[in-house]
């Protein structure tokens, strides 16, 4: 793999030191206490996975830590915990009962609140309507809904009788929300009659009523009124959730759990083959997700805090529904897109709750960069201190323009590395201690043992590409493949044998900082270059005239294949010959001139998934074939493809 001026830009990356004042506040402050844990970390994982699960509040707990190897292991076997009591009751039954738990604005202006008591109550009704409903341990409960504080009190409710939670992104289509549905063997299906999104009604049970026209399993819905809008309701079947929560008893025992019976069920987008159901273990994913949230976002009982995920997406499970709530943190939910109904309404609301902690995915921040200085510069937005993403690299450009004009250049700024798999960010800085490096993922987290390896599975030099591996278990990591162990086993661990083969290629530079160059299988080889598309998507995203780009390769019959991208433009340059030959020359200069792409097209819009990535399959398909035939059910816009297709036709 050609990655000469990637490495170039990570030698020259500068470090940015977090100020005195975070420093002195944040969990860990400085580098040399970092430094000095993560070796006792690794020396002894099992003192430090110790003394995060004492800040937790447990059943029963044994003095076995960890048993098994990275393909089959468990963490505290046969602990007794339950992850309702601690997001939830833990505060509830404390000083932090009447704290505000979960802040929610709705697209068209609707808001309310929950206190940890309130929350209590409510998840502990719902968990009785549910026990009412048959559903007992083990059973698995889809729920599809938008962001919505009736959707945490569900998801909360299942986890603490015992049941299995499975999420599916409310837009998903009919077949979508089947496929998971009878794939994992849904008992009860749980959805909002309808949600907003960029000011349209989007009836959700319609498609939940379609979907289930094949679904055997599913033997009850509830569904939570948000829109006074028509709604079918299939007698016997279905019901509603809040005729069944004013006769709910608002007391029920949370059921002590083994840390490891599985508890929730995230499926992959599907991007390639048939979507994968992700296992992760109810206790570990605690265990996990609170050290995640505590230490790298440095979550603190005064904190305000926006994450932008929809719960469709696992960040929002990581750091919300388990993780901040675990943390006893006041979080801000938002349902809706954004920019809507104006491109300011994400300052609107960090203004409006002097948030001071902002999660969200690095197409969110080049969104806000596109709208530049000038929409920024009417916000305060003096309370920020802390920006956190996840779901793609955060390029430098975006990263600058963040500290410099939302962060007021004293922000700190973690650019996190995870995948579902990992039900967490292994990678992050720890913003008191670390120094940051934009475009960088950071470091590894305390307990977690990660490595840039050759084919053979052997350590490479630093500022050498290899394989990205995890080698050694840690409670959040994907104990199995729903209902497909042998493809557990195929797709994660038969590449390099005692590793988890994340699928990413990465650098480690001279300081131990990790760099993310991409998928492996993102390579396109061009007359006998193999040219990484990240690299070339990275040159592009240096000129002041690119805010996003893509690249994927096309056919052809001299070179093989060649380069095409698509790039969206800045708002004061607009799409001519002259640009895009400006744009090819970047390429040329940065990589070489085998890398120069064949054509630029020029769009508004990108393909992505909720979590903010680009869609790049989606890209291939209309390249190759003039339109896209393939599963569209991961998209964050069901209407995206037809507005591309339309700025490519009228090039």
């Amino acid at each position: 793999m050609e990655n000469d001026s990637k490495i170039n830009m990570i030698e020259e990356a500068g470090l940015l030191e977090p100020s005195q004042e975070y420093r002195e506040k944040s969990y860990v402050s400085s580098e040399n206490e970092y430094r000095t844990k993560y070796a006792m970390s690794l020396q002894d994982s099992n003192a430090f996975w110790n003394s995060v699960a004492d800040e937790l509040d447990w059943f029963k707990r044994g003095d076995t830590v960890l048993e098994g190897e990275i393909t089959d292991f468990k963490y505290f076997p046969g602990s007794l915990i339950n992850v309702s009591y601690n997001c939830v009751d833990r505060h509830a039954n404390g000083k932090r009962a009447n704290k505000v738990a979960i802040a929610w604005e709705g697209e068209n202006g609707d808001a309310k609140i929950l206190t940890y008591k309130q929350l209590q109550r409510e998840v502990a009704k719902f968990a009785n309507v549910l026990l009412s409903l048959g559903v007992q341990k083990g059973d698995v409960v889809s729920v599809y809904m938008q962001n919505l504080p009736e959707t945490f009190v569900v998801l909360q409710a299942v986890l603490r009788i015992g049941a299995i939670y499975n999420t599916v992104f409310a837009g998903f289509s009919p077949e979508a929300l089947r496929e998971r549905v009878n794939n994992s063997g849904a008992k009860m299906l749980v959805c909002a009659n309808a949600s907003f999104r960029r000011g349209k009604v989007l009836p959700l049970k319609g498609i939940v009523d379609e979907a289930l026209t094949q679904a055997p399993t599913v033997e009850h819905v509830v569904v939570y009124h948000r829109i006074d809008h028509e709604t079918p309701m299939q007698e016997g079947r279905d019901f509603d959730y809040a005729e069944l929560m004013s006769k709910a008893s608002d007391v029920c025992p949370p059921v002590p759990l083994d840390a490891n019976d599985p508890g929730l069920l995230i499926y992959t987008s599907g991007t390639s083959g048939k979507p994968k159901g992700i296992v992760h273990a109810g206790g570990g994913f605690l265990l996990g997700t609170y050290a995640y949230s505590k230490y790298q976002l440095d979550l603190r009982d005064e904190d305000f805090y926006f994450n932008t995920a929809d719960i469709g997406w696992l960040t929002s499970h990581i750091f919300v529904l388990v993780g901040g709530l675990a943390c006893g943190v006041t979080t801000l939910l938002y349902e809706g897109a954004l920019d809507h109904p104006h491109p300011g309404r994400l300052y609107e609301m960090i203004d409006k709750y002097q948030v001071n902690k902002l999660f969200s995915a690095p197409t969110a921040f080049r969104m806000l960069l596109k709208h530049g200085d000038e929409l920024a510069q009417k916000y305060q937005l003096n309370t920020l201190e802390l920006f956190a993403s996840v779901g793609e690299p955060l390029n430098p450009e975006a990263w600058d323009w963040v500290q410099r004009s939302l962060g007021k250049g004293r922000a700190v700024i973690n650019n996190t590395w995870g995948q579902t798999e990992t039900g967490g960010t292994p990678l992050a800085l720890l913003p008191g201690a670390i120094s940051m490096k934009p475009g960088s993922c950071g470091v590894p987290f305390f307990g977690h043992e990660l490595a840039v390896v050759d084919a053979g599975g052997q350590d490479v030099e630093p500022m050498t590409p290899g394989f990205l591996v995890l080698k050694r278990p840690f409670p959040t990591l994907v104990r199995d493949v729903w209902n497909d162990h042998e493809r557990y086993l195929s797709t994660y661990f038969s590449q390099i044998p005692g590793m988890y083969f994340t699928g990413d290629s990465a650098i480690i530079d001279r300081d131990g900082h990790f760099w993310v160059l991409g998928r492996v299988d993102d390579v396109i080889n061009v007359s006998g270059h193999r040219i990484s598309t990240m690299e070339m998507e990275s040159a592009l995203i240096k000129h002041d005239a690119v805010v996003e780009a893509a690249v994927i390769e096309q056919p052809d019959e001299i070179k093989g294949t060649v380069p095409i991208a698509f790039v969206t433009l800045e708002k004061s340059y607009k799409a001519s010959d002259e640009v895009e030959e400006m744009l090819k020359q970047k390429i040329v200069d940065e990589i070489g001139s085998f890398a120069r792409p064949q054509r630029i097209h020029f769009v508004d819009v990108m393909p992505k998934t909720r979590s903010g990535k680009i869609i790049r399959r989606m890209l291939r398909e209309i390249v190759q074939t003039g339109g896209v035939m393939g599963d569209r059910t991961g998209l964050e816009d069901s209407e995206v493809i037809d507005k591309l297709l339309g700025s490519i036709r009228g090039e």
